[in-house]
């Protein structure tokens, strides 16, 4: 069991919840105008992965995310602080990705150098547009021409691997401004695009904008229309569009349904419903136990305060910035599975790796409302994995909410 467990990834997440201005849409944890608790913050991160080290029971790490928030705010020194804490107190799997998010108006050439000097070797830039009207809309700090600007620093200092995140759905988006967008990202020659559409969370400026009045609600047709739009663009510019949100040069090795060599393997951990580790204020972590001869499944979730200030007390204090935790086992760790599992759209929900975890075939245990989405016509199944249809991807939501069990 020991060397099973050693075989399996292992990620590792830091949440860095510090902005330079808080965005009218996010609903992250974050915070602008910390700065004076950034350098209190970095030694309270390094605590708290020595304390959670012991978690990672001897497995490498195979990633390490840095997100936030905007982890670029932090200095350079305070950066290799971070990745040099990580180093002391974890293996590195051969190989391993290591990104981090960075804010096209918070870097320059030195802080990308920096990243690279403490081993990240991929990149996530928060871009969301190039329009300067929905720049302005989505409160980015940035213009269009930083953005390009960040991009050249980042291959400057020998990054060659670089997500951008674009924005879609926008109130009153045309679609030649969204095209434009994507062709910008497709001219600077990334090798990863995220395309994320706008969502109204509760308690936002956004939300209440559009309860008052003063902004319309986002248009569920137009979305539909610019994420098609989004599809064949990818497709003819060479990208895989391997998960509902995500393409990906398709640069891989093999014949498919290999995933393409710039997908982030972080957030395949994810989907693949895999084990990492989580360290920041509100960050959120989650360690498989996988059923084995006469043990079911479990899934240890658990998430740490949220609050900054607390959060540093509490470690200042030698204790656990935890601030709860659950245990998920039975058909609800499986539904969750399906639902992760789905949102890959060439790999699909792999049956040996669902089994593998839960000691359970998917066709046993969701086989009628597997039957039903086939007769649907939104899924489809083949003798590996079962997928989403071009329908089912459409209605993806409602597909993945059928694994849900009720409340």
């Amino acid at each position: 069991m020991a060397a099973a467990a050693e075989t399996r990834p292992l990620g590792l997440y830091l949440h860095v919840p510090f902005c330079a201005r808080k965005c009218p849409y996010c609903d992250f944890n974050t915070y602008a105008g910390l700065e004076a608790l950034h350098g209190a913050f970095v030694e309270g991160l390094c605590r708290e992965l020595a304390g959670v080290a012991p978690l990672a029971e001897g497995r490498p790490l195979t990633s390490i995310f840095l997100g936030g928030g905007t982890p670029t705010l932090l200095e350079g020194p305070q950066l290799a602080r971070i990745f040099a804490t990580i180093r002391e107190h974890f293996a590195l799997a051969p190989g391993a990705e290591i990104s981090s998010e960075a804010n096209p108006g918070t870097v320059d050439l030195a802080r990308f150098e920096a990243l690279r000097a403490a081993g990240v070797n991929r990149l996530s830039m928060g871009v969301q547009s190039f329009q300067p009207a929905e720049l302005d809309f989505l409160g980015r700090i940035h213009g269009a021409e930083e953005a390009r600007n960040a991009f050249a620093a980042a291959r400057a200092a020998g990054f060659d691997s670089i997500n951008l995140d674009l924005m879609f759905g926008l109130p009153g988006q045309a679609p030649d401004a969204w095209r434009a967008s994507l062709d910008t990202a497709l001219d600077l020659g990334t090798e990863h695009l995220s395309l994320y559409s706008l969502i109204v969370e509760p308690g936002t400026p956004l939300a209440r904008w559009v309860a008052e009045g003063s902004c319309l609600a986002p248009d569920d047709d137009r979305a539909a229309e610019l994420y098609a739009i989004a599809r064949e663009r990818m497709a003819a510019a060479g990208y895989r569009h391997y998960e509902v949100s995500n393409w990906a040069k398709d640069e891989a090795v093999g014949a498919l349904p290999e995933m393409p060599r710039h997908a982030c393997r972080h957030n395949l951990l994810y989907w693949r419903n895999g084990d990492f580790l989580a360290v920041g204020p509100g960050a959120h972590g989650c360690l498989h136990r996988p059923a084995s001869a006469g043990q079911a499944h479990q899934a240890r979730r658990w998430w740490n305060l949220r609050g900054v200030e607390g959060y540093l007390r509490r470690l200042a204090e030698g204790g656990s910035a935890e601030a709860g935790s659950e245990v998920v086992e039975g058909r609800a760790a499986m539904g969750e599975s399906m639902m992760l599992g789905l949102r890959l759209i060439e790999e699909g929900l792999v049956y040996a790796r669902f089994t593998d975890l839960h000691g359970r075939d998917p066709r046993e245990v969701f086989g009628d409302t597997l039957d039903e989405l086939e007769g649907w016509g939104l899924l489809r199944r083949d003798r590996d994995a079962i997928r989403l249809t071009e329908r089912g991807l459409l209605v993806g939501n409602r597909v993945f909410e059928r694994f849900v069990e009720p409340a």
